[in-house]
């Protein structure tokens, strides 16, 4: 079952890369282009409200994934085989996913419990992998 620890870590990867296709669309609607691709961070201030939202959400993605891999990584090296753990490896990418929608279309009640979530099996895949440890 190490594999689906890998395949978590895999899909939450690619969740940090769709994140990149809202911000892509918020920075054409704004106006981008190869002449200011050298400063595209000042362009913030003429990016639409689902731009700068989907600049936010790509930038907590990165962060999302920091916390994420090292968990993974710890699940995989102690050989966990939890119902738990490999639940919430599962889930962790599908709530990442879920979470660039709510943030992007600005729902916040769902953007609040995606995050969570997603934090809490991050967690709950550090636990795991620690009790292995024990």
């Amino acid at each position: 079952m190490q594999i689906v620890f890998a395949w978590s870590l895999c899909l939450s990867v690619v969740v940090v890369l769709i994140s990149i296709i809202p911000l892509t669309f918020g920075r054409i609607k704004a106006g981008y282009s190869v002449e200011n691709m050298s400063a595209p961070r000042a362009l913030f201030d003429e990016l639409p409200a689902f731009g700068k939202r989907a600049v936010w959400c790509h930038q907590n993605c990165w962060e999302s994934i920091s916390l994420h891999a090292p968990a993974c990584l710890l699940c995989l090296i102690t050989l966990t085989d939890s119902n738990i753990a490999i639940t919430a490896a599962w889930v962790h990418p599908l709530l990442r996913f879920l979470y660039i929608g709510a943030y992007i279309f600005n729902i916040p009640t769902a953007r609040g419990l995606t995050w969570a979530s997603g934090i809490f099996t991050t967690l709950l895949l550090y636990k795991e992998g620690l009790t292995q440890l024990i």
